[in-house]
């Protein structure tokens, strides 16, 4: 692991070449570094503020977990197999909310350590939850409390594995099935012990952390070139209601937080109605460094997001 921890800001553009292409097009920039003459940018100052935190919070939950190459799941631990029936509607509730109760006792001793399988045949050897802490994972990590709702009651385990996605793409990941009174559904926890996963910034709901949400990323072979994907604009900021879009890496040894500036139309606008449908939109990077087993999340709350190699 290296030993220099401090942040990397790497841009993707050339500030002068773009404001002049920009203006070119009618455009004007939304983000990004500031003018000289206009002093600091505060969106820009703020997203650099909340990468710094994203990337302070990062480092934390790895010195907590089992190291950078530890587990790292892009999807929610809880889930289900199968349906609920018509009678059981109620149960999806119940399960966001953490209502499950074992009607029997469950195995409280830990199986022996299993193993995390990517397609590319690699591995990775995990510790893993008795079935009884993983129930009690379910109700202590649930969305919020429901005091009507009907509880599901846990009858038996099992230990199996499930397609799960995790920052390095899907896997085949060890999991606990437990079977529940009254349905052919079965709820399901991930039976990792150990996952490494920052917990998320509290906020004024009146004052949310800005900046786009990245949904995803691929690395070109170079293990530099890094596009994020996005939802955005469905046109370029050339025509009305369309916006550009770059991208603008803040790095450390741990983690690569991905900043997505906005440059949006600024031409004549009549009484064009936008069309409020967002569209897959994509900005790349350039890293400082490859980007190894390093992380890639995004900005607004510093989550990992899935990160897929070259096709």
């Amino acid at each position: 692991m290296r030993e220099n921890r401090s942040s990397i800001r790497v841009s993707v553009f050339v500030a002068g070449l773009l404001a002049l292409a920009l203006a070119l097009a009618g455009c004007a920039r939304v983000g990004g570094s500031s003018s000289p003459t206009q002093g600091p940018d505060p969106d820009n100052v703020r997203l650099h503020a909340e990468a710094d935190a994203d990337l302070s919070r990062w480092a934390s939950a790895v010195a907590a977990g089992q190291g950078s190459a530890g587990f790292v799941p892009v999807a929610e631990l809880t889930g289900q197999i199968g349906d609920w029936e018509e009678s059981n509607g109620d149960f999806k509730v119940s399960l966001m909310s953490g209502v499950v109760q074992a009607a029997t006792n469950l195995p409280a001793d830990p199986p022996p350590a299993g193993q995390i399988r990517w397609p590319d045949g690699s591995s990775t050897t995990v510790p893993l939850l008795a079935a009884a802490q993983a129930l009690d994972a379910i109700r202590e990590n649930a969305a919020q409390p429901c005091p009507d709702c009907r509880a599901l009651m846990v009858t038996a385990a099992r230990l199996t594995t499930q397609p799960f996605e995790t920052n390095r793409g899907s896997a085949t990941v060890p999991t606990w099935a437990f079977t529940v009174q009254g349905t052919a559904v079965e709820i399901t926890r991930v039976a990792v012990a150990t996952t490494i996963g920052p917990v998320a910034p509290t906020w004024n709901p009146d004052d949310p952390p800005i900046g786009i949400w990245i949904e995803n990323a691929s690395i070109a072979a170079d293990d530099r070139t890094l596009t994020a994907h996005f939802v955005g604009a469905p046109g370029p900021a050339t025509v009305s209601c369309g916006d550009d879009y770059t991208a603008e890496a803040v790095e450390s040894d741990l983690a690569v937080v991905v900043i997505v500036h906005r440059y949006t139309y600024q031409g004549p606008s009549g009484n064009t109605m936008c069309d409020l449908v967002g569209a897959d939109r994509t900005a790349t990077v350039l890293l400082a460094m490859p980007l190894g087993d390093r992380a890639v999340l995004e900005v607004r709350e510093g989550r990992a997001v899935r990160v897929t190699g070259p096709s």
